[in-house]
This record gives structure tokens, C-alpha cells and sequence, in this order.
């Protein structure tokens, strides 16, 4: 099974499972809990969520999936910008526990930088991590400059993982930002890689898929999975869908493959601006 190496020398599954939009219809929730136990079941251990999405409602699902089960999974969870205070930060992780009816968080992130100090926010996770209520920190959304500010506030380089939009549609990442994490042994965490399914559409991926035996969302899941460093969260409320994702750990594209996506989805020429959704 494919692995990524954090900064610790922990290793995690580098396909997970994502949340965001489950916990918004009460009328889903047994089926978001079986789509996520269906996922551990397949080895996607590492389950990513945050306080925001569905306002908490997906952290109450993550809790009841892994009611059980919690030994299986590296969980994630993501604290707001307005709660990156000192204090804030410890208060949320507190109301976020609760909803995941866990005593831990395996890795708390930072969702995007907002108007408190990251040195701020980092000395909150380091309390965090002394209480035990936490495993490992990391951020999300925070570009080159964001991230050189946070190594060098105090304990900032302890940074385990940057959550980015990063897809065969969204590289810019790859110009700066991804190599100077990858310098840093710190994984990039993709979020949306098949574009909420709209990389699935495109009419080049649909043909290369076609002529390589897979499926569209296996010929994306597979270019990140290939890459080093480099985590995918796809959510799927779908046992068919999850079964799908996970056979995308079997996927090896060549050289000429990613050639060929390289021809179809160009990699940056310049700097860009951080892409967020």
C-alpha cells in the first residue's frame, strides 16, 4: 500500500478519504458512515475533515464512523481562520473532539491564514500537542510566502503538511510551493484532486483513461499518487466509488503516460497565485 513519510517519519496512507459536503442531510448519515467504514475496509485509513464543514455536522459523522474503529484511522481535522487564536485554537479543538468522540486528533490544521499571528496559532498547537490532544500540526491554503513566515516563527518548523487545491487542472503549486515543501520533507495533502468530479469530463483525460484500461478518476488519482510526497483526499459517499479510488494504489504510470497528462493539463511557466475552492 502507497505511504507518505511525514516530517516525524511517521508513515500515512497517501490515499485518504475527504468529507467536505457530508453531514448536511440528516436523511445521508447512514450512508456517509458506511461510505467511510467501506473506505477503512479498502486501507484508506488517513480521513480528512474540519470544523467547517456542514458547521461541525461532518466531524459528527467522521465520530460515528470510527465509533470502534478508531485505532484505524489518522485522523485529520481542520480548526477556522476566526478561531486561530491562542485560546481559539484550543477551544475549537475541544468542541472538535467532541464531535469526533475521540481523546486525539492525529493531525490539526490550520484551514487558511487569517488575521492572527501564525506564530500565534502555532504556540496554540504546540499546548495541544502537550495535552496530548494532538499528534501532529499542520496548515492549509498557505502559500510560499505564508509558509516561510511560519518556519521561521518559533516551532514553525515542525509543520507537517500543507492541504492544497492540487489537481491535473490546478498545478500551480508545482512552480514554487511544492518544491520548496518537498525540500522540507513536508507533504502536500491534495484536496479536490479530481476537481469534485469535474476533471472527469475532459474530454483528453476521458481518452487517455480509455486507452489505459482505468477510469478517469483513477488516471487522475494515479498521477498524484506517483508523485513523492504527495497525499490524495477524494470524498465518495459511494462504496462502488471507493473501490474505484483504491484501485488507483495499482495504477503506475510511465514516463510516456505522464508525458501525455503533461500535454493535456500544462504545468505552470511562472509563479501563481495560490488557488483555493
Amino acid at each position: 500500500m502507497s505511504t507518505v513519510r511525514l516530517p516525524s517519519g511517521e508513515q500515512v496512507a497517501a490515499l485518504g478519504q475527504g468529507t467536505w459536503y457530508m453531514g448536511e442531510d440528516r436523511h445521508a448519515r447512514k450512508a456517509e458512515v458506511a461510505a467511510l467504514h467501506a473506505g477503512l475496509d479498502l486501507g484508506l485509513s488517513l480521513i480528512d475533515t474540519a470544523e467547517m464543514y456542514a458547521e461541525g455536522g461532518a466531524e459528527e459523522v467522521v465520530g460515528e464512523a470510527l465509533v470502534g474503529r478508531r485505532a484505524q484511522a489518522f485522523l485529520v481535522s481542520k480548526v477556522y481562520p476566526h478561531n486561530a487564536s491562542r485560546p481559539g485554537v484550543v477551544a475549537a479543538c475541544e468542541r472538535s473532539l467532541k464531535r469526533l468522540r475521540t481523546d486525539h486528533i492525529d493531525l490539526y490544521l490550520l484551514h487558511w491564514r487569517g488575521a492572527f499571528p501564525l506564530a500565534d496559532t502555532v504556540a496554540a498547537f504546540e499546548a495541544l500537542q502537550g495535552a496530548g490532544k494532538i499528534r501532529h500540526w499542520g496548515v492549509s491554503n498557505l502559500d510560499l510566502d505564508d509558509m516561510r513566515e511560519l518556519v521561521s516563527a518559533p516551532g514553525g518548523t515542525a509543520c507537517a503538511a500543507n492541504q492544497l487545491l492540487y489537481n491535473l487542472g490546478r498545478r500551480g503549486i508545482e512552480w514554487d510551493l511544492q518544491p520548496w515543501l518537498r525540500e522540507r520533507g513536508m507533504p502536500v495533502m491534495a484536496y479536490s484532486p479530481i476537481e469534485q468530479a469535474r476533471l472527469l469530463r475532459h474530454p483528453g483525460l476521458r481518452d487517455f483513461a480509455l486507452r489505459q484500461g482505468c477510469t478517469p478518476a483513477q488516471a487522475a488519482l494515479a498521477w498524484l499518487l506517483g508523485q513523492e510526497g504527495v497525499i490524495a483526499i477524494p470524498k465518495s459517499a459511494s462504496a462502488a466509488h471507493l473501490r474505484e479510488n483504491a484501485a488507483a494504489r495499482e495504477l503506475r504510470l510511465s514516463p510516456a503516460q505522464r508525458a501525455e497528462l503533461d500535454r493535456l493539463f500544462p504545468p505552470p511557466t511562472r509563479a501563481m497565485p495560490l488557488e483555493m475552492l
